[in-house]
């Protein structure tokens, strides 16, 4: 009952903290939001006892990435008239932003339909986990099974940061 109570809180919360990310206008309150979003992640997976992956969530995601985020929002360097001002530069980025959001909460709902209330059962059972231990698990996944994955995430925050760095090179070039 406890554990059905906190889990109902933090996923408010985990929501809450989603939504305020997306609506912040502030890029340095957005990211604090999204911190929050993280480490409430972070208290979903102990929930499901997979402490590891709460470890990971804070230590990577809500720590290292967010340092990484909020150090390329300060090297864009914004200033307040490009953030009050020039926001909707494009006529239709609106309406396509309204239509691909709809289309990936459909995608999500029919995964979603498909996977979790159809009862698809996993490899592992969790008997299986307790005996092989969360954290070999992980890592026996991570480096078979989900290799190529993991190094495209790589490839694509490097990307993301190389991109950043040229944007904040333009910029300083034009002031």
């Amino acid at each position: 009952m406890l554990e059905s109570l906190l889990f109902l809180i933090m996923g408010s919360i985990t929501i809450a903290c989603a939504l305020c990310v997306v609506f912040q206008k502030n890029p340095i309150y957005s990211a604090i939001f999204l911190i929050q979003t993280m480490v409430s992640l972070a208290v979903l997976y102990v929930l499901l006892h997979a402490q590891f992956i709460a470890a990971i969530q804070v230590m990577i995601y809500a720590g290292a990435i967010m340092v990484l985020f909020i150090f390329v929002i300060m090297l864009l360097n914004l200033s307040k008239a490009d953030e009050e001002g020039e926001r909707d530069n494009l006529f239709f980025q609106k309406p396509s932003a309204i239509i691909l959001g709809f289309i990936l909460v459909v995608m999500i709902g029919t995964v979603t339909l498909k996977t979790v209330f159809q009862g698809v059962k996993g490899e592992y059972t969790p008997e299986t986990i307790s005996q092989i231990g969360n954290t070999q698990l992980v890592g026996k996944m991570l480096f078979t099974k989900y290799v190529f994955p993991f190094e495209i995430a790589s490839i694509l925050l490097f990307a993301a940061i190389i991109g950043a760095i040229i944007l904040a090179k333009k910029r300083i070039i034009e002031d």
